[in-house]
């Protein structure tokens, strides 16, 4: 996926310009669940449908960085795009086009588990899409055949609520780790308190977290709990946060890990998210020059990746190369 966030400075004026701040970057919340795992110290392989495009390029690169492994299923449509627009409570509503990702295939996942693995962790948007539902059900089953653990988690409550909890949850059903924000978790469950919905979600599944954002996150696995509190930052956009949260998580509980230190490292990781962006606030530009190739192309993904605004002069030679 590729991140369009938008952070508007003043009020939306719907016939004209509105001053923003906009950062394009690679996106996905697997992705990101993936970067977090893999910062950790564990070995990731990430699997995804993507378009032949320039898109799909910045997404192997940005996880490429961090020694993710990238398997990717092009397809013929562009990869998928989200735009999210950022309000004055760093909160989003998101803007989605799916693209390839609705074209992601079964053969093609399974014939990207054929090697062992530990764990197989799948996006609540494959299970929230009909056309990929299916390969999401057949991907954890496989999963538990094989003695590995699983997680899921739910990503989106719009589509959640179209979808149904009922599909959901039976879709999801034998999942080691749910993960939820407390929205989702709500309304997954019919709940109307967080620790009500904990407790029902837990009945259905071997360890369950759910997040709250400014007031920290819940986890239950059996008759333990944990909880941890939220840690107090001026966030400027939250993008990213809850998937951090879940991979860090994630991360913890695989080395062994109890889940109070897990869910302390979910939130130190949330954190640290919303502090990056707020730090990354200064307006640069880089100007240089570069052959029209795909190395040109590389570096201004992975420097837009960052927020740097990109002037190239394409000059007929191919881009410098040096080779330590």
């Amino acid at each position: 996926m590729l991140d369009v966030v938008v952070r508007p400075l003043t009020g939306l004026a719907p016939t004209s310009d509105t001053a923003s701040h906009i950062r394009v970057g690679r996106g996905g919340s697997a992705a990101s669940v993936a970067l977090a795992v893999a910062r950790s110290g564990h070995d990731v392989r990430f699997l995804g449908a993507a378009g032949n495009d320039g898109s799909a390029q910045l997404v192997r690169a940005a996880l490429g960085r961090d020694s993710v492994r990238v398997e990717l299923e092009l397809v013929d449509a562009p990869t998928g795009t989200v735009v999210a627009v950022v309000g004055d409570n760093a909160q989003r509503a998101m803007l989605t086009d799916r693209g390839a990702n609705s074209l992601l295939s079964e053969s093609f996942v399974m014939s990207q588990l054929t090697d062992s693995f530990e764990h197989l962790h799948v996006s609540g948007y494959l299970l929230l899409d009909p056309s990929t539902r299916a390969v999401a059900v057949s991907a954890l089953a496989l999963a538990r055949s094989r003695g590995a653990t699983t997680s899921i988690d739910v990503c989106s409550v719009e589509p959640l609520r179209v979808l149904t909890p009922p599909v959901f949850l039976e879709a999801a059903r034998g999942a080691t780790y749910l993960f939820a924000n407390e929205e989702e978790a709500l309304t997954l469950s019919g709940q109307d308190e967080a620790a009500s919905a904990l407790e029902f979600l837990s009945a259905r599944f071997d360890e369950v977290v759910v997040t709250r954002g400014a007031a920290g996150a819940m986890a239950a696995r059996g008759e333990t709990r944990a909880e941890a509190a939220g840690l107090e930052v001026v966030a400027l956009d939250t993008t990213g946060a809850g998937d951090a949260a879940t991979g860090a998580y994630l991360a913890a509980r695989l080395r062994g890990d109890s889940m109070e230190v897990a869910l302390g490292a979910a939130m130190v990781a949330g954190a640290s998210v919303a502090l990056a962006v707020a730090r990354s606030r200064h307006d640069v530009r880089f100007l240089g020059a570069a052959g029209n190739d795909g190395s040109a192309q590389l570096v201004r993904a992975a420097l837009e990746q960052d927020g740097v605004r990109v002037e190239l002069e394409l000059v007929d030679a191919p881009t410098g190369t040096v080779v330590a």
